[in-house]
């Protein structure tokens, strides 16, 4: 995942011996002889490795937390799948499949599906749970708005409007405060599904828990807790920054190598991507995809939370526009 700056990658089994994600038979075989080499069984993400890490022992505290956590990170990775519902998503998306129609599947919170380059399976379009290909790329929403983007000037009427007058903006937003650990963070997204959090600015009131999800919606925001960021630790490094608060969390990853290098995602951990309600859906298009981010913040003029737009809000709205403008 460092090396290829990816969230999530499918995981293979040998065939035969596994039952796949949701009842899948997604199976790779050999381009002459059409023996089956591998079933992928699903999908193993950033959250399932952060829920993996946030389980039920207690892996902070006492002396031999360093051990728990080595012990946590040693185990087969088809162990970690399921730990949140994506992994157990595994789609693929014949080649024929319509953009418009690919944007109706991910309009629908499903991330990414596996193509088959050469499909053995009877030739229609759509989203299917069986295949067999000797090959498979990986199609993902961002994927879908980098089209998106580069096919702007065609878009001009739509992409033009404002993400609030549209419909993109969600308002039910959850957050963690200034306080809370990386540990309590991270129980906190595997308990909710959520691959990130805005981190807002602690309140001293009584109703506020640290350990909890609070409502963010009109509180001040300061940072950006993601499950992206743990791709650059280093195992001693996580142990080290596991009992900090999330934002101090968000400071020291500056300084992990994933961070300097050339091909890294071209965002720093302190910066915040954020549109407002007027704001052009152009504006956020452009920012997610330049940002590499998943999802785009909204803030008033004085930077308090108002919503936000994610990957799936905008292939939403952008399908509905489209399809509006298409004559009946």
């Amino acid at each position: 995942m460092v090396a290829n700056q990816v969230v999530a990658v499918p995981v293979a089994a040998p065939p035969g011996h596994w039952i796949g994600a949701g009842g899948s038979m997604i199976m790779e075989s050999d381009k002459k002889t059409g023996e089956v080499r591998k079933h992928y069984i699903g999908m193993a993400t950033m959250l399932d490795i952060l829920a993996h890490i946030a389980g039920d022992d207690q892996i902070i505290g006492g002396d031999d937390h360093a051990s728990d956590l080595d012990k946590k990170m040693s185990v087969p990775v088809s162990s970690i799948i399921g730990h949140s519902l994506e992994g157990l998503s595994l789609w693929t998306l014949n080649p024929n499949t319509s953009f418009l129609d690919c944007m109706e599947v991910f309009s629908k919170g499903i991330h990414r599906a596996l193509v088959p380059l050469d499909s053995h399976m009877e030739n229609t379009a759509g989203v299917e749970l069986m295949e067999s290909a000797s090959s498979y790329r990986m199609l993902t929403q961002m994927d879908l708005l980098k089209f998106l983007k580069d096919n702007a000037s065609e878009l001009r009427g739509i992409i033009s409007r404002s993400v609030g007058e549209i419909g993109a903006v969600n308002d039910s937003v959850y957050a963690i405060s200034s306080r809370t650990k990386v540990i309590e963070a991270i129980k906190c997204m595997r308990a909710a599904l959520l691959n990130a959090v805005p981190i807002v600015l602690a309140s001293n009131s009584l109703e506020e828990d640290s350990k909890q999800l609070i409502k963010g919606k009109g509180k001040k925001l300061i940072g950006t807790f993601s499950a992206t960021d743990l791709r650059g630790c280093h195992l001693a490094a996580l142990q080290t920054w596991l009992p900090l608060s999330a934002l101090e969390f968000t400071e020291s990853v500056l300084s992990s190598p994933i961070y300097a290098a050339p091909d890294a995602s071209n965002i720093s951990p302190r910066e915040l991507v954020t549109c407002h309600p007027e704001s052009s859906l152009a504006e956020v298009i452009d920012k997610a995809v330049t940002k590499h981010v998943h999802r785009v913040w909204v803030v008033d003029q004085q930077g308090f939370l108002v919503g936000l737009v994610s990957l799936t809000d905008v292939i939403r709205v952008m399908r509905d526009l489209i399809l509006s403008r298409i004559p009946s």
